[in-house]
């Protein structure tokens, strides 16, 4: 990882403002953003740490936190809030002991509520690692969730 880092560097050298395109580079290296990683970046372009965090924490989709090996996402947007997001959100957090924005224990599972996947036909909506479940009922939300917490890594 640390060469995937160092070439990242290299490639945005003498590009000016390109501050968010090396964040998004760590994150897609690392899956979120390591603070050893945002202090190599702050000493090889002499940009103060406090500043690289600034930008890093204006925009949601930066992480600060390792995500779980699968990585649930909980569609809030109206037709899924419509349609029992939170019901849906408290099954999740009860079923695998954490809250929005953790990872369990065994780094198995993170759980991030976000606010639109953009399938709202399916309402209600999760995503886990990119494949979309929908239309979920309490019954198939916890089939879903035992399939994943069965499934070895």
């Amino acid at each position: 990882m640390e060469k995937q880092l160092n070439d990242v560097f290299e490639k945005f050298r003498n590009l000016k403002g390109s501050t968010i395109d090396i964040l998004q580079n760590i994150q897609s290296i690392y899956g979120f953003l390591p603070e050893e990683a945002l202090e190599k970046f702050s000493l090889n372009y002499n940009i103060p740490l406090s500043e690289i965090y600034g930008v890093a924490t204006f925009y949601s989709q930066f992480k600060f936190k390792k995500p779980g090996e699968n990585q649930i996402k909980v569609c809030h947007g109206t037709a899924c809030h419509i349609n029992g997001a939170a019901k849906m959100s408290t099954l999740v957090e009860r079923e695998l002991k954490i809250s929005d924005g953790e990872t369990t224990e065994d780094g198995k599972f993170s759980i991030e509520n976000v606010a639109c996947l953009g399938c709202c036909s399916l309402a209600p909506v999760i995503m886990i690692n990119g494949k979309v479940y929908g239309n979920l009922t309490e019954k198939k939300l916890k089939s879903v969730l035992k399939e994943y917490q069965t499934k070895k890594s």
